[in-house]
């Protein structure tokens, strides 16, 4: 097996990997598509991209990270959430090192309700904050999949754009 087929290979695996990690709760999506594309760029011999494209492609990938902070927060506040509420929940996203992949969920629901409730809130305040934390959830997965998908969607348009005319058919 040749370097580049090796490449492609490895790179193959990495970013479906990744792929999947932005729906599974618990694999580091993002970093893994970034790592897919690190390694075909460095491992193909027949690949000459710039140190900049791996950085702003890093850059997206560790913006994925930064998104699901900011809406785990934005959802708290968004429905009326206090600073405790939104503690609690970044708090809670580390459950997943308690309760595996579902924790990333379910933990900053209860992290919100639990700052709420430490912080004096009432309980039907305490659990729309906790609600608020799943909408920032959701909405950080559909940003983690649009930014995912504009790493994927430029690495596939340099692939492409390496590919010898004489290569293709058309």
């Amino acid at each position: 097996m040749d370097n580049a087929t090796l490449a492609t290979l490895i790179s193959f695996i990495l970013i479906l990997t990744g792929i999947a990690g932005m729906i599974l709760p618990g694999l580091p999506g993002a970093l893994l598509i970034w790592l897919g594309i690190v390694a075909y760029g460095f491992l193909n011999p027949n690949v000459h991209w710039t140190i900049t494209f791996f950085l702003i492609e890093g850059l997206l990938a560790l913006l994925t990270y930064v998104v699901d902070y900011l809406a785990t927060i934005w959802g708290v506040k968004k429905f009326k959430g206090t600073k405790a509420g939104a503690i609690g929940a970044v708090m809670g996203m580390f459950f997943i090192f308690i309760m595996g992949p579902l924790g990333l969920i379910i933990g900053p629901f209860i992290g919100a309700v639990m700052g709420e409730i430490i912080a004096g809130g009432e309980m039907r305040q305490a659990l729309s904050s906790g609600f608020g934390t799943f909408i920032g959830f959701l909405v950080a997965t559909f940003v983690r999949l649009l930014l995912c998908g504009i790493m994927i969607s430029w690495f596939v348009a340099k692939v492409i754009a390496t590919i010898p005319n004489k290569v293709l058919p058309f």
